[in-house]
């Protein structure tokens, strides 16, 4: 029977998880051996775990893990260039030329071990049986309108922080926004129909902001899109693809605009199918905004963990998601298999 290894998370400020206890007892009671590693900063405390029955381990002693243990976390591993030799399900970030996901790769190939990439767990469709996107969207519209109010008080953005709900976000961005006055920016959405683009439209409601959504119908024509610079916020919602129009070009800068804030939210600057040409990094929770332009003033934000914000509720929804098809696991299942495919066409072009 699988075994599933679930490690903990050693990035700063990431605090999810995509296993629940609850989950755990279900992968135990059809079989599963499930082993948590202990750890002080997950957003559900290691006691639910033990007491649902997990086999508590050391942090971070996946590497000591049994050959045929499938090791379960998020974000990113520490890059200290060691062979990677187990199936690890994470978010790799690899499959799109990215020079870290070539050193991942790499590891890999080394070690014989399998990325079973999260963004690649897909159905028949090709629609990704779980996703943050929802979470994702909402924080990080939250964030752009955080950059656009310290921009109207002439101030730098300060740090953001994690929520224990999405109720008290929502408490804390409006008295913000109250603060500065009644004018509400106006934001165009493109992705609009997707999981991202539902949750910053969502927020964007919530905060009396108007918006105007765009989908794939509306982008079809390939560009140039004027109406991007002609709205104070933007937030790209859609994934960085062969084929993706660019939203943003480099002479967006100089060009006539309202355009203040970008919200990049599918967040992938170092792809090269980015449609967002004005920046070349991620920002971070200390410093969440990119000046890019002064005059105008234009800024970028693109935290690549934004629904760690909301780290219960988005840890909730996406396990939930997930969950039937970790189960599919014992006979392994096409998405499985799908996914394992995937990682070995990459791993063959290195």
């Amino acid at each position: 029977m699988p075994h599933v290894w679930v490690r903990a998370e050693q990035r700063d400020n990431e605090t999810r998880t995509g296993l629940t206890p609850s989950g755990a007892r279900q992968l135990m009671d059809a079989g599963f051996d499930v082993s948590v590693e202990h750890s002080p900063t997950r957003v559900i405390a290691d006691a639910d775990y033990s007491d649902v029955g997990c086999q508590m381990v050391p942090a971070h002693s996946w590497p000591e893990a049994p050959r045929d243990a499938i090791i379960f976390g998020l974000k990113e591993l520490p890059e200290d260039n060691t062979p990677l030799m187990h199936r690890h399900i994470m978010f790799g970030h690899a499959f799109k030329g990215q020079p870290a996901g070539l050193r991942l790769l790499a590891r890999f190939k080394e070690g014989g071990g399998t990325l079973l990439d999260l963004e690649y767990l897909v159905d028949e469709s090709g629609r990704r049986v779980a996703a943050f996107g929802y979470w994702a969207g909402y924080a990080g519209a939250a964030v752009a309108l955080i950059c656009w109010a310290a921009q109207e008080r002439g101030e730098p953005a300060g740090p953001v922080s994690a929520f224990d709900s999405s109720t008290h976000l929502l408490n804390t961005l409006q008295a913000e926004l109250v603060a500065i006055g009644t004018h509400r920016p106006n934001a165009l959405i493109i992705g609009a129909l997707g999981r991202v683009g539902k949750g910053a439209g969502d927020l964007c409601t919530a905060m009396g902001v108007p918006c105007t959504r765009w989908d794939m119908a509306e982008t079809a024509s390939g560009g140039p899109f004027p109406e991007v610079l002609a709205h104070e916020l933007f937030f790209n919602c859609i994934l960085a693809r062969p084929g993706t129009p660019v939203f943003v070009p480099t002479d967006a800068l100089t060009q006539p605009r309202r355009l203040s804030v970008i919200g990049d939210i599918a967040c992938d600057p170092d792809s090269d199918f980015s449609p967002i040409k004005v920046y070349d990094r991620t920002t971070t929770w200390d410093a969440p905004a990119l000046r890019v332009h002064d005059d105008p003033v234009l800024d970028v934000t693109a935290i690549d963990n934004l629904p760690s914000m909301l780290p219960l509720e988005s840890s909730e929804d996406f396990a939930e998601q997930l969950l039937p098809t970790l189960l599919s696991l014992k006979e392994d299942g096409p998405v499985w298999r799908r996914a394992a495919d995937i990682y070995a066409v990459h791993r063959d072009r290195l």
